[in-house]
């Protein structure tokens, strides 16, 4: 009890998908930001941490890394460095590392460098291999509401 011994560990991982692909991530170090399954949001989302979404969003996604929960929905585009995608997504995706899972709907173009489909997945547009490195997740259309319509999540812990 009052020993030197580390913490408990309580199983829980940081959802980042970089650390685990070994992607240097665009996110702030063990910072992320969950968006939980009572949240609605109508606007663009632009986060400079990791992003967990477990609730809806009506508007475009822009995120270092993303992870999508099962019963989320995101009415809009998303781009993203990483992402691991098992919800419902109508709207265009730009990432460059994809997971997209069993439970996952996509309606819309998804541009890709790399992917990964698990059986069971649903994908109804069109899929765009992108060479490593020509990818420019920058340019791609997406979070281009005005000022009131976007929100940012932004961490500034160091």
């Amino acid at each position: 009890m009052f020993n030197n011994k580390p913490s408990r560990d309580t199983g829980y991982t940081a959802p980042s998908t970089a650390a685990a692909t070994g992607t240097p991530s665009n996110g702030k170090r063990g910072m992320f930001s969950v968006l939980g399954a009572d949240v609605t949001i109508v606007g663009n989302i632009r986060a400079t941490a990791d992003l967990h979404i477990d609730g809806h969003i009506e508007g475009d996604v822009d995120a270092a890394n993303v992870v999508q929960g099962s019963e989320s929905r995101i009415t809009g585009n998303v781009r993203a460095e990483t992402a691991r995608i098992t919800g419902s997504i109508d709207g265009r995706v730009v990432v460059r590392q994809l997971v997209i899972e069993r439970t996952a709907r996509i309606t819309g173009d998804v541009d890709y460098e790399s992917i990964s489909i698990e059986n069971g997945a649903a994908l109804d547009g069109h899929l765009r291999h992108r060479s490593p490195g020509t990818l420019k997740i920058d340019d791609a259309p997406a979070a281009t509401a005005k000022a009131p319509d976007q929100l940012l999540l932004k961490s500034d812990a160091a």
